[in-house]
């Protein structure tokens, strides 16, 4: 049953702002849905960030419950693979933007977007990672279906101190991989040495006017949350039939290089699409979160806030902040 009302972030839009506020719900106003879920546990990502405060135009519909992860327990189903009680993640495709999302007490959501919970995570496991998590992980999965392998060579990870560049360094650390960070912050190398990375590069050691087309193969992989400049010199630098995961667009959108890399190397671009990756590699990469790709240093690389503070955090992330995850404890 659903004890209504209950609390609730939703973003709203006036003649000239987005804004969310706490307010109550009931559950008349939840979407629709085969699955009902009370949320325990969201997470904060700088989509959500863009999404609350209108910094982006992410929201395709207002007001909105915002939130793109969530986890809890199944309290109302149609769906006959979900019963009261059940543990369940839900992340992407349209939720927090289009379709209620994860800061409210309860969700209702299609049976299609909720995975079960895989044996070895708990619920607020499963938000520490969420989309960040899982978007490092899917990268990874992608990179090793594609070739990938620890012998290969160093894999280096741009935007080493965000959710996914942290996580995937302590995913593929774990996995035994050579693990380089690049990162424009020199004060957080004893943290990216913490989660597993082997050395810690500085972007400002490149110089981006002296990078060739064809320069010093040394990477076997890498996890580019950059784009831009990082991406076209992370293309010039890959070793042979190396594979690059695209996961982001941090510094920029736009990549100038040349095919040299892909016709003389073979070089791998992989898109990373973890918005709306369907199944079953969307369930293989959550059971691989619980085993083998769960972070060795999930819990120290995690703060938890409560729903009265979310509004107070979105700044951090806007700002860049942040390192790390942030989880949203929904229900005390």
């Amino acid at each position: 049953m659903i004890q209504s009302p209950f609390a609730a972030f939703v973003i709203e839009k006036s003649e000239d702002s987005v804004r969310g506020k706490l307010t109550q719900l009931t559950a008349e106003q939840l979407d629709k849905g085969e699955v009902t879920i009370r949320v325990h546990y969201s997470s904060v990502n700088y989509k959500d960030a863009l999404a609350a405060t209108g910094a982006g135009k992410i929201i395709r519909r207002f007001p909105c419950v915002g939130g793109i992860d969530m986890s809890g327990e199944v309290v109302e189903s149609e769906d006959p693979r979900f019963r009261p009680g059940d543990k369940v993640i839900a992340t992407s495709f349209d939720i927090g933007v289009s379709h209620h999302g994860g800061y409210a007490q309860y969700a209702r959501v299609p049976a299609k977007w909720v995975v079960p919970m895989p044996a070895g995570l708990s619920l607020l496991d499963a938000m520490a990672l969420g989309t960040a998590g899982f978007t490092a992980a899917l990268g990874i999965v992608r990179m090793e279906d594609n070739g990938l392998a620890p012998d290969n060579g160093p894999v280096i990870v741009t935007g080493a101190t965000g959710g996914v560049g942290g996580l995937a360094i302590d995913m593929l650390a774990r996995l035994g991989y050579s693990v380089v960070a690049l990162t424009g912050k020199e004060t957080e190398q004893d943290y990216l040495h913490g989660l597993g990375a082997s050395e810690v590069k500085l972007t400002s050691s490149i110089d981006h006017q002296k990078v060739r087309p064809m320069d010093s193969a040394q990477w076997a992989g890498a996890v580019d949350n950059v784009g831009g400049p990082i991406l076209h010199w992370l293309l010039a630098t890959m070793k042979q039939a190396g594979t690059i995961a695209c996961i982001g667009n941090a510094a920029s959108s736009t990549l100038e290089t040349t095919l040299f890399p892909f016709m003389l190397r073979g070089v791998s671009v992989l898109g990373v699409d973890s918005g709306f990756m369907g199944f079953p590699m969307r369930q293989r990469v959550w059971d691989r979160l619980a085993t083998d790709l769960k972070p060795r240093h999930l819990e120290e690389m995690t703060k938890v806030i409560s729903l009265e503070q979310l509004p107070h955090a979105f700044e951090d992330f806007l700002k860049g902040r942040i390192k790390g995850r942030t989880v949203v404890k929904v229900i005390d």
